[in-house]
């Protein structure tokens, strides 16, 4: 889900709906980032991403064997 809210007008690409311990979602995270050359964070078990990477995060998560879909955004 892409989102504009509270971010100065940025876009990011927010993942959520995750059941795992902080420690995975770390380190998906950082994959994540690292895939998409961009910065990010983790918040209240979502996985926040700098820019609009919908559809690049979409396809590493299902290639990682996690059932996911896109919602919301442009």
């Amino acid at each position: 889900q892409s989102s504009r809210r509270g971010r100065g007008g940025k876009t990011v690409t927010e993942i959520t709906g995750f059941q795992t311990t902080p420690e995975n979602l770390a380190q998906l995270t950082k994959q994540l980032k690292n895939q998409c050359g961009a910065g990010g964070t983790v918040k209240d078990q979502a996985i926040e991403i700098q820019g609009d990477c919908a559809q690049k995060i979409l396809q590493i998560l299902l290639g990682l064997g996690y059932k996911a879909k896109v919602s919301g955004g442009k």
